[in-house]
């Protein structure tokens, strides 16, 4: 059996409570990516997969579903594959789209146990924040992972406890009036980001943007924290 070996660590019952969760992924990237990873070989039966992107050839350095045999294919087409792959058995369901005001309702519109949020946008992390909120979903969300390199910085906590990463500080302010703002669960780092060099600067003014610096093992960190979290609280 596929799943024997954690069904025999947790206990049946528990296990029945994994297999029978239905969990929401938002965002395949680095951190999503390894996320939904550990949530389907974990056991859970039911996966709802968010992203608007395609693979690139920038995500081979990070991103567990990027390989050269899938850049350019839609990230939650490759997870779809993959998933089936580990679990034939696993429902999957797909959202090539953004998390934003005119998808929300779809992608929400299910019997959804736990939502992991692994996007940027803050102001539709905030959103998600407060719709999870009144559908009574449970959500864990990620902070930021970029221009960080050391993976044992990463801690779950509450929201309210985390203190130097600006992702964090944007969401602490926005939500501090949310009635569950003290209760709410995050991944985050107590790295300090590292700078941009002088190149990456140069960088910015040549294309408008300062790309992010990032590595395979603090994302995939987080991502595995994340998933942890939410296997442990399903079978408290």
């Amino acid at each position: 059996m596929p799943f024997s070996r954690t069904e025999k660590l947790v206990g049946s019952d528990k296990f029945l409570k994994i297999k029978q969760a239905c969990v929401l992924i938002i965002g395949l990237g680095g951190v999503g990516g390894y996320a939904l990873e550990a949530i389907v070989r974990s056991g859970v039966s039911k996966v709802i997969i968010v992203d608007h992107d395609v693979v690139s050839i920038s995500n081979l350095n990070r991103q567990i579903l990027a390989t050269y045999d899938t850049i350019g294919c839609p990230k939650v087409e490759v997870a779809k594959k993959r998933i089936k792959s580990i679990n034939p058995d696993c429902e999957v369901i797909t959202y090539q789209s953004f998390y934003n005001m005119d998808t929300k309702n779809e992608i929400l519109n299910h019997q959804i146990d736990y939502c992991i949020d692994c996007f940027d946008t803050v102001t539709y992390k905030i959103d998600l924040v407060y719709e999870c909120y009144k559908r009574n979903i449970k959500l864990i969300t990620c902070c930021g992972t970029a221009n960080k390199f050391d993976p044992s910085k990463l801690e779950i906590m509450r929201l309210e406890k985390t203190s130097v990463d600006p992702l964090a500080k944007v969401l602490r302010n926005k939500l501090k009036k949310h009635p569950k703002y003290h209760k709410m669960m995050c991944v985050c780092s107590t790295e300090y980001p590292k700078k941009h060099t002088k190149e990456d600067i140069k960088d910015q003014i040549r294309k408008e943007v300062i790309p992010p610096l990032s590595n395979s093992f603090v994302p995939a960190t987080a991502g595995l924290l994340l998933a942890s979290y939410v296997i442990n609280d399903l079978i408290k």
